[in-house]
């Protein structure tokens, strides 16, 4: 085995999640690695020594990037002495493709192997971008069954290792077993709330989700309104919001996973929670909404009819989604309340979430991806010894 070094970027908090999970297994695997770069709280867990911190740099939207841009390019000149200097066998991106990307083709001019874990979505938008990772990426571990063959296709070294999210949830408690920890009443109607992991989302979602469940409540004010708040966001901010628009809704923070299985429904900003929600088996809404330039320029470049993960890997739109306009706290309060109110919808939703789930594939994805990272590792294995097949 080489040396041992690796150098891991991932920029934001589903990224820090899935690293985290890796980082453990090559740690456990080969305790003499080095491990440093990029991520959060769960990296720094793991055992990766930090040198910027992944709260600090995510961000949705081309046009909420610029006020990034200088703890952005802090963050890119530490990882390039860190890639001169220190010369690790192998630099690990995770998602956060605008970064990654640049990070990519520096490592590559200095031959510095890089291995891609969790791939930009390029089958959705910007298309243009499999340039770079045809050029630059030594491997790409894809987590969709679909996108290993577009990227071989296209002249791309891509091996499906399954969705990483299945090892996580593969033993999330029972909708009985989530209430009880929370200390809900068993018969009581949940509606969780899930506005986003980053501040940007949570300041855009909060507010009409909070408005959306008081229209609720109005007609039934016996609903139990429970807000999961990502790790790392500040609460006094969340309470403001609630104080603000009178809400009596309960805040949980870091328990993301019992309040979707406790809730009867949730409303959810798109992201990876979709997928989470779908692997549990919750019904849900899915809102999202940017600053107008963004969404307006992202019009023009999704090549894909969904917005959420869940309705794309399902092939259809199995789940409503309200976007940008559409994400008012009238629209949210009538999908919401029509899900509710018929026990027959939710039960269909929750056939075609199993399905969803069973298209990911088993768990084993953080196995399989360290895999692939210790044989680069080892030169000399070939890459079938870790390719899978569901």
């Amino acid at each position: 085995m080489a040396s041992g070094r690796i150098l891991i970027v991932a920029g934001e908090a589903s990224g820090d999640l899935h690293a985290a999970s890796v980082v453990q297994e090559l740690l456990r695997r080969a305790p003499h690695l080095t491990v440093e770069g990029i991520g959060g709280d769960r990296m720094r867990q793991a055992g990766v020594r930090l040198h910027a911190y992944a709260g600090d740099l995510a961000v949705v939207g081309l046009i909420e990037v610029a006020y990034k841009i200088p703890a952005l390019w802090r963050a890119y000149r530490s990882m390039i002495r860190l890639l001169r200097e220190r010369r690790p066998d192998l630099l690990i991106l995770v998602d956060f493709p605008d970064f990654n990307l640049l990070l990519a083709g520096r490592a590559y001019r200095l031959g510095i192997p890089v291995l891609y874990f969790i791939s930009p979505q390029v089958w959705a938008w910007r298309a243009g971008r499999i340039r770079s990772i045809a050029r630059y990426i030594r491997r790409l571990l894809v987590i969709f069954p679909f996108e290993e063959g577009f990227y071989r296709q296209r002249g791309v070294e891509a091996l499906y290792v399954g969705h990483p999210l299945l090892d996580r949830l593969s033993h999330s408690p029972s909708m009985d077993e989530a209430r009880r920890r929370l200390e809900l009443e068993e018969t009581a109607t949940v509606v969780g709330l899930l506005p986003g992991s980053r501040m940007s989302e949570l300041t855009r979602h909060l507010p009409l989700l909070l408005r959306a469940t008081r229209q609720l409540m109005m007609a039934r004010p016996d609903l139990r309104i429970i807000i999961a708040v990502a790790d790392g966001l500040p609460l006094d901010l969340i309470g403001s919001h609630l104080k603000q628009e009178g809400s009596s809704a309960r805040v949980v923070q870091g328990r993301t996973q019992e309040v979707m299985a406790a809730s009867d429904l949730i409303l959810v900003a798109s992201g990876t929670a979709t997928l989470e929600a779908a692997i549990i088996g919750t019904p849900m809404v899915i809102v999202y909404r940017l600053a107008l330039v963004s969404w307006l320029l992202a019009r023009l470049l999704i090549r894909v009819p969904y917005v959420g993960m869940v309705n794309l890997v399902a092939g259809k739109g199995i789940v409503p989604e309200l976007i940008q306009f559409e994400a008012t706290p009238e629209r949210i309060a009538d999908e919401a309340r029509h899900l509710l109110e018929s026990p027959e919808r939710r039960r269909r939703m929750q056939e075609q979430l199993h399905e969803v789930r069973d298209r990911l594939g088993p768990p084993g994805a953080v196995n399989r991806a360290a895999d692939a990272i210790l044989e680069l590792l080892q030169p000399g294995r070939g890459a079938e010894t870790v390719a899978w097949r569901g």
